[in-house]
């Protein structure tokens, strides 16, 4: 596989882990989920939006071990959020994530590892095959 498909094939893989989460999360099909500025979505003691500033400064790393520090995965307002954190990030784009030292390969594994988490792992298995 060339760098370019590589990355394409990654890309697919993060939007369509998302798109079934997000249905499995919110009960209903996907479609276009954006996040409303205001919301009420709380994970590990900040608002939604201090991640998304955070991203926003550059603090990637900083604000995914905050993220996932205290997480209730049982919690579906709590995964929710944290795959919007992950979904934001992916659409920094490449650049963005390469300046901040992270990857498409990181959300990618980022997701996986909190769906299984959230007890969705057969997210993956459906989309690997």
């Amino acid at each position: 596989m060339q760098y370019n498909d590589e990355k394409d094939y990654i890309m697919r893989m993060i939007k369509e882990a998302v798109r079934i989460l997000f249905s499995l999360l919110l009960g209903k099909k996907y479609v276009q989920v954006e996040l409303p500025e205001e919301n009420k979505y709380i994970v590990s003691g900040k608002k939604f939006e201090e991640y998304r500033d955070m991203i926003d400064q550059g603090k990637v790393n900083e604000a995914e071990n905050i993220l996932l520090e205290n997480i209730d995965y049982s919690n579906k307002e709590e995964v929710t959020a944290a795959v919007y954190f992950y979904q934001y990030l992916n659409e920094k784009g490449e650049e963005f994530l390469k300046q901040n030292n992270y990857s498409q390969e990181e959300i990618l594994e980022g997701l996986k590892a909190l769906a299984e988490k959230a007890g969705y792992r057969e997210v993956f298995n459906f989309i690997e095959d």
